[in-house]
């Protein structure tokens, strides 16, 4: 899968190939792989794979723009691009979010193919639209809302909230909200019958960055954020350099293509899935106890696994 770094360079890439073909240049497959810095086998995938949906051909080993064809629909070749990679995307959350959306980028982009692939597991809550717009409006304007929710261990209840963010962690939608003077996590699907009140409210700066520099659901409000360690080695490393996690820092690279780095999180569960998933690819250099804890964790289900 592709992150923002990737997507960047390949963005680029294929506007300045395009803007060339567009001006009627004759483009080698060589001579664009020595200047952007890349293999023949990458150039070669973008004209087969990721720009297959303009007319463009190849003659004497030469990649040309069909005679008479010029990109014209959108501002610019850039935004053709950004708005195939718009699409893919909304594609992974489905249902009928996925749609409009298809509906809404087809009337400003040239065509329906699209040379974009991703796959991304997000939650559709197409079945949500009208809870959701109350809950945008409450959220701008500040205002509590009415509403119902089912936590799934007792009856439906009504409560009274104070939105704060609509949030996505690891492909399921949450809201954000103050309630009772503590920092409160609601699942949005379990959320209806919405009712936008009169009553506002606050929101200070600090709990504003605290949200923005969550790594997942599982961050505190009134915890002070603490710093852990974490030791990568090249495979790990490679994947934490394209996409590092909020509040990342790196504190050392290694010649074997290692590195160090510090994040800062409010509840231990914030990292382990992370390190956990990695495992053995990454390890926790301090604080000790949290790495004592992934320790247990693996003794415990290695002696499921032998019955021991």
């Amino acid at each position: 899968m592709a992150y923002k770094h990737d997507y960047d360079k390949i963005l680029t890439r294929l506007t300045v190939i395009l803007s060339k073909l567009n001006d009627g240049e004759a483009l080698s497959v060589k001579e664009l792989a020595k200047e952007f810095n890349t293999s023949d086998r990458t150039i070669q995938r973008d004209f087969n794979e990721r720009l297959i949906s303009f007319p463009i051909y190849q003659e004497n080993k030469k990649w040309k723009m069909q005679d008479g064809f010029k990109v014209e629909k959108t501002k610019s070749l850039e935004d053709e691009i950004v708005l195939d990679i718009i699409e893919k995307i909304t594609e992974g959350i489905g249902g009928k979010f996925s749609t409009r959306a298809h509906k809404l980028l087809s009337k400003i982009k040239n065509e329906d193919f699209n040379p974009i692939y991703t796959k991304l597991n997000i939650e559709d809550v197409s079945d949500k639209f009208s809870d959701i717009q109350i809950i945008e409006t409450a959220i701008k304007e500040k205002k509590e809302i009415e509403c119902s929710y089912d936590d799934q261990k007792h009856p439906v209840y009504k409560t009274t909230i104070q939105p704060l963010k609509i949030a996505n962690y690891e492909g399921f939608w949450y809201l954000i909200a103050l309630g009772e003077e503590t920092l409160k996590k609601y699942y949005l699907k379990n959320i209806s019958n919405s009712k936008l009140t009169n009553k506002t409210f606050k929101s200070d700066e600090k709990l504003e960055n605290l949200l923005d520099n969550s790594i997942s659901i599982w961050f505190q409000k009134d915890i002070e954020p603490f710093e852990v360690k974490i030791y990568a080695n090249k495979t790990a490393a490679k994947y934490f350099s394209r996409r590092p996690l909020p509040m990342q820092s790196v504190e050392s690279l290694g010649q074997d293509g290692s590195m160090e780095f510090v994040i800062k999180i409010t509840h231990e569960m914030e990292i382990l899935p992370i390190i956990k998933y990695w495992i053995p690819h990454l390890r926790v250099i301090e604080p000790q106890w949290i790495q004592d804890i992934i320790d247990n964790d693996l003794l415990e289900y290695s002696q499921q696994l032998t019955g021991k």
